[in-house]
């Protein structure tokens, strides 16, 4: 029998007519509802679920350009993470307050927690004065930041299912149907992940039930007076636990399966930070604590009746089938096994990983391979694999610089956030990347400008470049800021921008070989400082890609490994510098100046207004410089006090001197007049009289 049938009316008990239509009516009404199968639920242009750093980044992106969305937080505040975590409170990421300089671009290099915004009272140094703050102001920053920008937050409201519904008339193909610990349903055409990596990782092994994990065990030091510790894991979070204990501890040992990785000799922010590993000192100076190499998985943990901890291999437990005291132990046949001494705790700080758990296999999300199937498998436009509409943002997006660059934490996905907010805005809006257009004359003091000032370039070091799109004749270029250079193949439908006439891709680079845990990175002349060895410097440095044609897909994903971008036509390093401060005339600007004019085949260099008056007299061409300045009679005009130092410089003859010695001052002021009509004539004016002026040669 169908489902619907006992709504017939032949099987309904002798009625009115009245109340036959009634129970009709309602009948029907309810079939509608469950033919449906869902009821009807709010539809967002843009869903983000999490109000952390990235979620509430990206929804101010999107509140600026006045985009339909909403923000969904299970906590009844953003940031909750930085309410729990890091369990000893100080932030490893830096305040730093002062640099001696007022450019904001310049200064947000050295700020590591202040989001976007246009509003100056949101920069994080107004919340700390600590070099290393307390994560309870990045609760209080993070908490002003979505109040004062009035951001669209749905607090308490935790997404427990995600699912995807094929529909062609949606953006994407499909929509994206949330459903919250209410059951409430929420319909949205894009959809932004930005919960981050907050499930502890674990470890399966014997014993692993006697292990306390991070995110619960104490932090009182007194907890742990006259106690032997074992600590699993290697990264900031077990130096950061070992920290807190050492002063009160028999001694500290700690096991993980890889060498220490230290942020120093990797240039990478998520490895050891100095200010956590005081461990590494008592270790290498005999002071009973002590590091491990070992596969956690080979690992076991046996208690004996004292409810001391002994450590074991899965080895000898498989060989054993008696009970867990009697297991053979590594000491009873070595006697000099590392860790034969017993241990009063074991904690777990293996660090995070993200949750798959409320997406439903419709979504088709993935995870990633190999060192990075703890983040979700996207591509490095930040969008999912498999599923187009759905972006990854924040923490759980660090797999497209894992290892590389800052993604993964606030100072790196804060750009990374902006891009995908462009990149969203093309697809959807039509509104092309944002780019500035200037004559051919402002090439080098463009990139100048922004090798010394943009902080996402020097953030997302390898991952986001600026790109400049020569115009027909290479008479004007296109600036466009911050693009990945992972999809720089696809860059025209990207960003709504044609490549025509070649371009130049400019990113920062450290040396190849510089990096790496077994790296010293602190040798002897390990900087140069002379422009043409420009090419082997270690240190952070800008470098300048040049392609007569866009690459093509084949190209970008057959670069080696450690280039960032494909073989380009012309590549240029400028030379690193120990200011980070890319302005000397000798070392930085002329040979980036000779760089660009031997790949455009033209004069970069500018010219006083005189100097192109003698050009346009004695040359068939002239430089750029004079013809989209002098020309077009923007040259740079004279002045007795700019003439008198362009003569003490040696710049300029001093004419007046020469031929009017004994001319008084009015009539060389007169004189000097009469030259600047001259030189501001007309153009066709001028050209009359330079044909003259041939004629009469």
């Amino acid at each position: 029998m169908n489902r619907f049938d006992w709504f017939a009316p032949a099987m309904l008990p002798s009625a009115s007519r009245c109340v036959q239509d009634l129970l009709l009516t309602f009948a029907f009404s309810l079939v509608s509802a469950w033919a449906d199968d869902r009821p009807v639920s709010p539809h967002h242009d843009y869903c983000i679920i999490g109000a952390g750093p990235s979620g509430l980044q990206m929804a101010y992106f999107l509140q600026r350009a006045g985009r339909d969305y909403v923000v969904f937080e299970r906590s009844h505040i953003p940031g909750h993470f930085f309410a729990l975590y890091p369990r000893h409170r100080k932030l490893i990421s830096i305040n730093k307050r002062y640099t001696g300089k007022a450019n904001r671009e310049f200064n947000l290099r050295h700020d590591w927690n202040s989001l976007l915004s246009h509003d100056s009272r949101l920069l994080f140094r107004h919340y700390s004065p600590d070099y290393f703050p307390n994560a309870d102001a990045m609760v209080r920053y993070l908490r002003d930041f979505a109040s004062l920008q009035d951001l669209q937050v749905r607090y308490n409201t935790s997404i427990t299912h995600v699912m995807l519904e094929k529909d062609t008339k949606a953006w994407n193909g499909h929509y994206f149907f949330l459903t919250d610990q209410n059951a409430q349903l929420y319909k949205c055409s894009v959809l932004l992940v930005a919960t981050g990596t907050w499930i502890p990782h674990k470890v399966n092994f014997p014993g692993s039930e006697y292990v306390e994990g991070y995110e619960s065990v104490s932090i009182d030091p007194e907890d742990f007076a006259g106690q032997s510790v074992l600590i699993l894991g290697r990264g900031n979070s077990a130096f950061e636990t070992a920290e807190n204990i050492l002063g009160v501890t028999n001694f500290i040992h700690m096991v993980s399966r890889s060498r220490v990785r230290l942020s120093w000799a990797t240039h990478y922010v998520g490895d050891l930070r100095a200010i956590n590993n005081g461990l590494l000192d008592t270790y290498q100076l005999k002071s009973l604590d002590g590091l491990l190499e070992g596969d956690l998985e080979d690992l076991v943990l046996v208690k004996d009746k004292k409810g001391k901890l002994h450590i074991t291999l899965r080895f000898y437990l498989e060989n054993h089938n008696s009970s867990e005291e009697s297991v053979t132990l590594p000491q009873d046949e070595l006697d000099n096994f590392a860790t034969r001494a017993p241990y009063d705790r074991a904690i777990r700080c293996l660090g995070w990983q993200f949750d798959f758990s409320i997406f439903n296999k419709s979504v088709g999300l993935m995870h990633g391979k190999g060192s990075k199937k703890k983040y979700p498998l996207i591509k490095p436009s930040y969008e999912a694999k498999a599923t187009r509409g759905l972006f990854v943002l924040g923490t759980a997006s660090h797999s497209v610089d894992f290892r590389k660059s800052a993604g993964g934490f606030i100072h790196g996905f804060r750009y990374t956030a902006r891009v995908v907010h462009r990149l969203l805005e093309v697809r959807h809006h039509g509104v092309p990347w944002p780019s500035s257009t200037y004559p051919i004359i402002q090439l080098t003091n463009s990139i100048v400008k922004r090798v010394n000032e943009a902080s996402g370039l020097y953030q997302m070091f390898t991952v986001l470049a600026d790109i400049i799109l020569l115009k027909e004749n290479a008479t004007e270029f296109e600036y466009l800021e911050e693009f990945p250079v992972g999809v720089l193949q696809d860059l025209e439908w990207r960003t709504g921008r044609k490549v025509q006439n070649g371009l130049f891709v400019i990113v920062m680079e450290y040396g190849r070989n510089f990096s790496g845990p077994d790296k010293d990175v602190f040798y002897y002349n390990r900087a140069v400082g002379e422009a043409q060895h420009a090419w082997q410097s270690n240190f952070l440095h800008p470098v300048i890609y040049y392609y007569k044609r866009l690459p093509t897909e084949r190209e970008v994903r057959l670069c080696p490994p450690d280039w960032p971008l494909p073989r380009p036509d012309a590549i240029h390093h400028i030379v690193e510098d120990f200011l980070t401060d890319w302005t000397a005339q000798n070392a930085h600007i002329l040979p980036l100046r000779r760089f660009l004019e031997n790949c455009l085949g033209i004069d970069l260099r500018r010219f006083y207004a005189e100097s192109c008056f003698l050009f346009a007299l004695t040359r068939q061409k002239l430089p750029v410089f004079c013809q989209q300045g002098y020309m077009r009679r923007q040259g740079l005009m004279g002045n007795k006090r700019l003439r008198q130092h362009a003569v003490e410089a040696g710049l300029l003859e001093d004419y007046a001197a020469v031929d009017f010695l004994k001319e008084p001052e009015e009539g060389n002021a007169l004189l000097h007049d009469h030259l600047l009509e001259d030189r501001m004539m007309p153009n066709h004016h001028l050209q009359q009289h330079l044909m003259s002026t041939k004629d009469e040669l």
